[in-house]
């Protein structure tokens, strides 16, 4: 289960980043990091992802997700099951869908004698506006 803590954090944010692993059919792993993701509950978190990525495709072939989280004092590795709930996120220009991710095991990526001091810097560049504005979209289709 995810932590309450984190699930407050996550939501506070509302854009959070995460490393973000799948893999094919054949057993290719692909990676990739994404800032589209939000907790519904302690066993459930909703990532958005370009339809078009390898990311998307791989989660349509095998629904296996494992997620990489950093926060204050936490790296989390989560594994779950994946599907698609939302093909097209019709208020984004491009196509973005969402995929439910339900938690299967959250386990405790930190070796002893570490801690992690704060979640990975992010910061958008380029048209600060319109990015926070298409922020705004994808946020709200999560809660949907």
């Amino acid at each position: 289960m995810l932590p309450r803590d984190l699930i407050d954090l996550m939501r506070d944010l509302n854009v959070f980043p995460v490393v973000v692993a799948t893999a094919d059919k054949e057993g290719n792993v692909h990676i990739t990091f994404i800032t589209w993701v939000y907790p519904i509950d302690e066993r459930k978190l909703r990532i958005a992802v370009s339809s078009n990525a390898k990311t998307s495709q791989n989660i349509r072939e095998t629904g296996r997700v494992a997620i990489q989280i950093f926060a204050p004092d936490k790296a989390l590795s989560v594994y779950g099951n994946a599907k698609e709930i939302k093909e097209k996120i019709e208020e984004v220009p491009f196509p973005v869908s969402v995929f439910e991710v339900d938690i299967d095991t959250v386990d405790n990526a930190l070796f002893p004698g570490a801690t992690i001091t704060g979640i990975i810097p992010f910061a958008h560049t380029g048209n600060v506006l319109k990015m926070t504005e298409l922020d705004s979209k994808v946020l709200k289709a999560f809660k949907e």
